[in-house]
């Protein structure tokens, strides 16, 4: 209900006052009333504007977050389809002309100058008597919505725009590094603003930006610039306040019973509003599901095929011992396991290792790929009734507790200090939920590995982690061989033929 009511809210206020990135960056954006006049003194009016930026964060592209999470050695692109260019990606061989660099640079970017856009709108409120105090909040919201795009693209590209203001003049490329300690500074300034509230608990924006959201952000920036006392200190302000726990059911956590649950730190929300058809606000999973199955629900369709968890995180998995999160994690198909008993360390698999899901969806064989996701997957007898469409209703999670957890956990091992137990105390927490016995003398190498077997296939995190650390090997797997300069996505060659200073950019530092 939560989740509805926020997203109708979003359909409903966006619709009166959204201004488009396009033709608005040299001129204000404008916010009309029922009355097609501006009231900048308006208190819903500014409400309006905030809620313009949520909902451009949350128009993320079906393509985008994929790009930024296939090249890790937890998952793999699906080969055998339409979509070369992102197979050759997960591969490390990278065509600056690829459409789906330039979609995430562009739409990313756009949302940006959008947000910030949002941004300056609420100056105007502020102007024009709003309570500043409110004024203070939703900006310090659209700052973490802006550094959080911003963190991402960075990973990705390494060095990209700075964008602080609409006048495209005051724009500038700026360094990875220091990218990193702007959003940690920015996070600065938004927390102070912010509520004091899990997402979940929030009663204006169910799931809206919090103090902690900000946090858990600037924890990631810090993390990019190994400054693990800073991570220690965010990540330990979170677990202190006390205002998050793991979901008791990792399985269920990425389905509908783990929507807008104190795990969540930030998501995605997307809704058909509990209705067999008209609005849907959903995104498209079906681009990590399986290309062919038999579900519960005869009339569900079936995915695309482009995303599965690579062989060398089934084994890993295996390795461990691990059950709840690699049934969770793996959907697997008859095909895929014959290919794992080839090996004959792995001749004999446990039983949950099927092609038929606890919810009865049966996942056939299909060419494109061995498996699927099953972090992405709805369970056909979860969606709503009339509803067909591969994950319809689905949150997007973004940012969870278990990664605050084994960011703390990584920084003590790495010589932080913290104020909120130890490494092994919060490692611990997240291996109990799995049913993995506790650690004793927690070590970097067994953080990393629970961060492994905790969050592939989220948002590129292993990968990220990797080049961190510069444990570039484990990315040569599988017949891949990775070599340094093939960290960051090149340029989109369309971004350097419109734009001078991006091009001059390259040009010197090439």
């Amino acid at each position: 209900m939560k989740s509805t009511i926020y997203i109708k809210c979003l359909l409903l206020v966006c619709g009166l006052y959204l201004a488009s990135c396009d033709n608005k960056l040299d001129e204000d954006a404008e916010l009309r009333s029922y009355q097609n006049d501006i009231d900048y003194s308006s208190e819903d009016g500014a409400y309006g504007a905030l809620v313009g930026a949520y909902q451009t964060f949350q128009s993320v592209g079906w393509e985008q977050i994929p790009l930024i999470a296939v090249r890790g050695d937890d998952v793999n692109a699906g080969g055998l389809g339409d979509q070369q260019g992102f197979a050759d990606t997960d591969n490390y061989t990278y065509d600056y002309n690829y459409w789906m660099y330039n979609s995430l640079w562009e739409n990313w970017f756009q949302d940006i100058t959008q947000i910030t856009s949002q941004i300056e709108q609420l100056e105007l409120y502020r102007e024009a008597g709003v309570n500043s105090g409110l004024i203070d909040q939703y900006i310090a919201e659209a700052k973490t919505l802006r550094a959080f795009i911003t963190l991402e693209l960075s990973r990705v590209f390494g060095d990209v725009y700075k964008i602080e203001s609409t006048d495209q003049t005051a724009i500038t490329v700026e360094t990875k590094d220091d990218l990193m300690q702007w959003i940690s500074d920015q996070m600065n300034e938004a927390i102070p603003d912010l509520l004091d509230v899990a997402p979940s608990n929030r009663a204006d924006i169910p799931g809206g930006i919090t103090k902690y959201t900000a946090l858990a952000v600037q924890a990631m920036a810090k993390l990019e610039l190994k400054d693990y006392q800073g991570v220690a200190d965010a990540t330990g302000a979170i677990i202190n306040s006390g205002k998050f726990v793991l979901y008791d059911d990792f399985y269920q956590l990425f389905k509908i019973p783990g929507k807008l649950c104190n795990e969540n730190i930030l998501e995605i929300q997307y809704s058909d509003f509990g209705q067999s058809s008209g609005d849907n606000e959903a995104h498209l999973f079906a681009f990590y599901g399986p290309q062919n199955w038999t579900a519960a629900v005869p009339e569900a369709t079936s995915g695309w095929g482009f995303y599965e968890p690579s062989f060398k995180f089934i084994k890993f998995m295996l390795d461990r011992g691990e059950t709840i999160r690699l049934e969770t994690s793996v959907l697997f198909t008859d095909r895929g396991i014959d290919e794992i008993q080839t090996d004959s360390d792995y001749s004999d698999l446990p039983d949950f290792v099927s092609n038929t899901t606890r919810d009865g969806d049966i996942i056939n064989d299909y060419s494109r790929a061995y498996f699927a996701s099953g972090k992405h997957y709805l369970p056909s007898i979860q969606l709503t009734e009339g509803r067909t469409t591969y994950g319809t209703n689905k949150n997007y999670t973004v940012i969870r507790y278990a990664e605050v957890l084994l960011m703390y956990a990584e920084a003590l091992t790495r010589g932080a200090s913290g104020t909120a137990g130890s490494a092994d105390d919060a490692v611990n927490l997240i291996r109990t939920r799995a049913d993995m016995g506790t650690l004793s003398g927690v070590t970097s190498d067994d953080v990393m590995d629970e961060k492994f077997a905790e969050l592939a296939m989220e948002w590129g995190i292993r990968y990220y982690d990797m080049i961190r650390l510069g444990k570039t090997s484990e990315l040569s797997y599988d017949g891949r061989t990775f070599t340094e300069d093939k960290a960051y996505l090149p340029y989109p060659l369309e971004q350097l033929d419109v734009s001078p200073i991006l091009d001059d950019y390259n040009n010197q530092n090439n």
